[in-house]
Protein backbone atom coordinates (compact mmCIF):
# COMPACT_ATOMS: atom_id res chain seq x y z
CA UNK A 1 0.00 0.00 0.00
CA UNK A 2 1.47 3.28 -1.14
CA UNK A 3 0.80 6.72 0.33
CA UNK A 4 1.33 10.05 -1.38
CA UNK A 5 1.80 13.67 -0.30
CA UNK A 6 3.62 12.71 2.90
CA UNK A 7 4.51 15.26 5.59
CA UNK A 8 6.11 15.08 9.02
CA UNK A 9 4.56 16.77 12.04
CA UNK A 10 4.67 16.87 15.83
CA UNK A 11 1.70 15.50 17.78
CA UNK A 12 0.12 17.89 20.27
CA UNK A 13 -3.22 16.48 21.43
CA UNK A 14 -6.22 14.36 20.47
CA UNK A 15 -9.47 16.11 21.47
CA UNK A 16 -11.55 13.11 20.38
CA UNK A 17 -11.06 9.81 18.60
CA UNK A 18 -11.56 11.30 15.13
CA UNK A 19 -9.18 14.26 15.13
CA UNK A 20 -5.82 15.38 16.46
CA UNK A 21 -3.92 18.63 16.60
CA UNK A 22 -0.37 18.64 15.31
CA UNK A 23 2.34 21.18 14.63
CA UNK A 24 3.13 20.97 10.93
CA UNK A 25 5.49 23.37 9.22
CA UNK A 26 4.97 26.64 11.03
CA UNK A 27 1.40 26.26 12.28
CA UNK A 28 -1.03 24.09 14.20
CA UNK A 29 -3.22 21.85 12.04
CA UNK A 30 -6.33 19.84 12.89
CA UNK A 31 -6.01 16.45 11.19
CA UNK A 32 -8.12 13.32 10.78
CA UNK A 33 -6.89 10.29 12.77
CA UNK A 34 -7.32 7.15 10.65
CA UNK A 35 -7.83 4.97 13.71
CA UNK A 36 -10.66 5.18 16.25
CA UNK A 37 -8.79 2.98 18.75
CA UNK A 38 -7.19 4.44 21.85
CA UNK A 39 -3.55 4.49 20.68
CA UNK A 40 -2.67 5.95 24.08
CA UNK A 41 0.82 4.49 24.14
CA UNK A 42 1.52 5.90 20.66
CA UNK A 43 -0.05 9.34 20.40
CA UNK A 44 2.00 11.06 23.06
CA UNK A 45 2.75 14.79 23.21
CA UNK A 46 5.78 15.74 21.07
CA UNK A 47 5.79 12.40 19.20
CA UNK A 48 6.74 12.63 15.54
CA UNK A 49 3.82 11.67 13.30
CA UNK A 50 3.33 11.15 9.58
CA UNK A 51 0.55 12.85 7.64
CA UNK A 52 -0.88 12.19 4.20
CA UNK A 53 -2.40 15.21 2.50
CA UNK A 54 -5.69 14.74 0.67
CA UNK A 55 -6.40 16.24 -2.73
CA UNK A 56 -10.11 16.59 -1.93
CA UNK A 57 -11.35 20.16 -1.52
CA UNK A 58 -14.58 18.99 0.15
CA UNK A 59 -12.96 17.62 3.31
CA UNK A 60 -13.00 19.49 6.60
CA UNK A 61 -9.42 18.40 7.30
CA UNK A 62 -6.61 18.47 4.75
CA UNK A 63 -4.51 15.77 6.35
CA UNK A 64 -4.80 12.18 7.59
CA UNK A 65 -2.59 11.05 10.46
CA UNK A 66 -1.37 7.63 9.29
CA UNK A 67 1.69 6.75 11.37
CA UNK A 68 3.68 7.62 14.48
CA UNK A 69 7.21 6.94 15.68
CA UNK A 70 7.35 4.96 18.94
CA UNK A 71 10.53 5.17 21.02
CA UNK A 72 12.48 1.91 20.96
CA UNK A 73 10.29 0.38 18.27
CA UNK A 74 10.21 2.55 15.17
CA UNK A 75 7.45 3.67 12.85
CA UNK A 76 3.96 2.30 13.59
CA UNK A 77 1.28 2.57 10.92
CA UNK A 78 -2.07 3.33 12.59
CA UNK A 79 -4.25 3.54 9.47
CA UNK A 80 -7.15 1.21 10.31
CA UNK A 81 -8.03 0.82 6.61
CA UNK A 82 -4.54 -0.30 5.65
CA UNK A 83 -4.64 -3.94 6.95
CA UNK A 84 -7.41 -4.99 4.55
CA UNK A 85 -5.74 -3.21 1.65
CA UNK A 86 -2.33 -4.85 2.13
CA UNK A 87 -4.01 -8.17 2.95
CA UNK A 88 -5.82 -8.16 -0.39
CA UNK A 89 -2.56 -7.36 -2.19
CA UNK A 90 -0.90 -10.31 -0.44
CA UNK A 91 -3.76 -12.80 -0.84
CA UNK A 92 -4.01 -12.33 -4.59
CA UNK A 93 -0.49 -13.74 -4.89
CA UNK A 94 -1.38 -17.07 -3.22
CA UNK A 95 -5.06 -17.78 -3.79
CA UNK A 96 -7.00 -18.61 -6.94
CA UNK A 97 -10.00 -16.45 -6.04
CA UNK A 98 -10.33 -13.54 -3.61
CA UNK A 99 -13.63 -11.86 -2.69
CA UNK A 100 -13.67 -9.06 -0.07
CA UNK A 101 -16.63 -8.33 2.22
CA UNK A 102 -18.23 -11.78 2.15
CA UNK A 103 -21.64 -12.04 3.77
CA UNK A 104 -21.78 -14.83 6.35
CA UNK A 105 -24.48 -15.17 9.02
CA UNK A 106 -25.12 -11.73 10.52
CA UNK A 107 -21.66 -10.42 9.59
CA UNK A 108 -19.47 -9.48 6.69
CA UNK A 109 -16.26 -11.49 6.86
CA UNK A 110 -13.31 -9.64 5.35
CA UNK A 111 -12.35 -12.24 2.72
CA UNK A 112 -13.72 -15.34 1.03
CA UNK A 113 -10.93 -17.30 -0.71
CA UNK A 114 -10.53 -20.35 -2.90
CA UNK A 115 -7.37 -22.37 -3.38
CA UNK A 116 -7.74 -25.58 -5.32
CA UNK A 117 -10.80 -27.31 -3.91
CA UNK A 118 -10.60 -25.56 -0.53
CA UNK A 119 -12.73 -22.61 0.63
CA UNK A 120 -11.41 -20.12 3.19
CA UNK A 121 -13.01 -17.41 5.28
CA UNK A 122 -10.51 -14.91 6.69
CA UNK A 123 -11.17 -12.09 9.14
CA UNK A 124 -8.43 -9.43 9.29
CA UNK A 125 -7.36 -7.37 12.31
CA UNK A 126 -4.71 -4.67 12.40
CA UNK A 127 -2.36 -4.71 15.38
CA UNK A 128 -0.67 -1.51 16.63
CA UNK A 129 -0.33 -2.25 20.35
CA UNK A 130 3.09 -3.54 21.47
CA UNK A 131 4.38 -4.52 24.90
CA UNK A 132 7.90 -5.88 25.34
CA UNK A 133 8.13 -7.02 21.73
CA UNK A 134 4.73 -8.75 21.64
CA UNK A 135 1.66 -7.45 19.82
CA UNK A 136 -1.72 -7.38 21.59
CA UNK A 137 -5.26 -7.07 20.28
CA UNK A 138 -7.59 -5.31 20.88
CA UNK A 139 -6.55 -1.98 22.37
CA UNK A 140 -10.22 -1.23 23.14
CA UNK A 141 -13.21 -3.56 23.68
CA UNK A 142 -14.70 -4.81 20.41
CA UNK A 143 -18.01 -6.66 20.43
CA UNK A 144 -17.84 -6.82 16.64
CA UNK A 145 -14.46 -8.54 16.80
CA UNK A 146 -15.76 -11.19 19.18
CA UNK A 147 -18.84 -11.78 17.02
CA UNK A 148 -16.70 -12.28 13.94
CA UNK A 149 -14.63 -14.94 15.68
CA UNK A 150 -17.76 -16.93 16.50
CA UNK A 151 -18.91 -16.60 12.90
CA UNK A 152 -15.58 -18.15 11.86
CA UNK A 153 -16.09 -20.95 14.37
CA UNK A 154 -19.53 -21.65 12.90
CA UNK A 155 -18.13 -21.71 9.36
CA UNK A 156 -15.30 -24.02 10.41
CA UNK A 157 -17.74 -26.45 12.01
CA UNK A 158 -19.62 -26.51 8.70
CA UNK A 159 -16.50 -27.47 6.77
CA UNK A 160 -14.82 -24.26 5.59
CA UNK A 161 -11.18 -23.48 6.30
CA UNK A 162 -11.08 -20.37 8.49
CA UNK A 163 -8.45 -18.00 9.78
CA UNK A 164 -8.15 -14.95 12.00
CA UNK A 165 -5.37 -12.88 10.43
CA UNK A 166 -3.39 -10.18 12.24
CA UNK A 167 -1.61 -7.63 10.09
CA UNK A 168 1.11 -6.32 12.40
CA UNK A 169 1.55 -2.66 11.48
CA UNK A 170 4.91 -2.17 13.17
CA UNK A 171 8.48 -3.47 12.92
CA UNK A 172 10.21 -6.10 15.08
CA UNK A 173 6.95 -7.77 16.18
CA UNK A 174 6.06 -11.25 14.88
CA UNK A 175 3.44 -12.46 17.35
CA UNK A 176 0.07 -11.26 18.63
CA UNK A 177 -1.74 -12.31 21.81
CA UNK A 178 -5.29 -11.60 22.99
CA UNK A 179 -5.44 -8.54 25.23
CA UNK A 180 -7.44 -10.12 28.04
CA UNK A 181 -6.79 -7.16 30.33
CA UNK A 182 -8.83 -4.98 27.99
CA UNK A 183 -11.40 -7.60 26.94
CA UNK A 184 -11.44 -11.08 28.54
CA UNK A 185 -14.22 -12.10 26.13
CA UNK A 186 -11.85 -11.72 23.19
CA UNK A 187 -9.41 -14.12 24.84
CA UNK A 188 -12.21 -16.63 25.42
CA UNK A 189 -13.30 -16.36 21.78
CA UNK A 190 -9.66 -16.77 20.65
CA UNK A 191 -9.30 -20.01 22.63
CA UNK A 192 -12.66 -21.30 21.39
CA UNK A 193 -11.54 -20.61 17.83
CA UNK A 194 -8.32 -22.59 18.24
CA UNK A 195 -10.23 -25.52 19.70
CA UNK A 196 -12.60 -25.45 16.72
CA UNK A 197 -9.72 -25.51 14.22
CA UNK A 198 -9.69 -21.86 13.21
CA UNK A 199 -6.13 -20.87 12.32
CA UNK A 200 -4.39 -17.76 13.64
CA UNK A 201 -2.21 -16.00 11.08
CA UNK A 202 0.51 -13.47 11.99
CA UNK A 203 1.60 -11.21 9.14
CA UNK A 204 4.53 -8.91 9.86
CA UNK A 205 4.96 -5.78 7.79
CA UNK A 206 7.60 -3.48 6.40
CA UNK A 207 6.62 0.02 7.51
CA UNK A 208 7.93 3.21 5.94
CA UNK A 209 6.56 6.73 5.83
CA UNK A 210 5.26 6.15 2.30
CA UNK A 211 4.36 2.47 2.33
CA UNK A 212 2.97 -0.51 4.25
CA UNK A 213 3.54 -4.02 2.88
CA UNK A 214 3.45 -7.56 4.22
CA UNK A 215 6.95 -8.99 4.63
CA UNK A 216 6.95 -12.65 3.60
CA UNK A 217 9.94 -13.45 5.81
CA UNK A 218 7.86 -12.48 8.85
CA UNK A 219 4.64 -14.29 7.92
CA UNK A 220 3.48 -17.16 10.12
CA UNK A 221 0.68 -18.80 8.14
CA UNK A 222 -0.44 -22.38 7.69
CA UNK A 223 -2.57 -22.73 4.53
Amino acid sequence: MQYSNIYKATFLERPNRFIARVFAGDKVETVHVKNTGRCRELLLPDSQVILSKSDSKERKTQYDLIAVYKKGLGLVNIDSQAPNTVMKEWLTKYFDFVRPEYRYGKSRIDFYLEKGNKRYLVEVKGCTLEKEGIGYFPDAPTERGVRHIYELIDAREKGDECALAFVIQMPQVNEVRPNIQIQPEFGTAWNDALKAGVRIWFLGCDVTEEKLSINNSRVIVEL
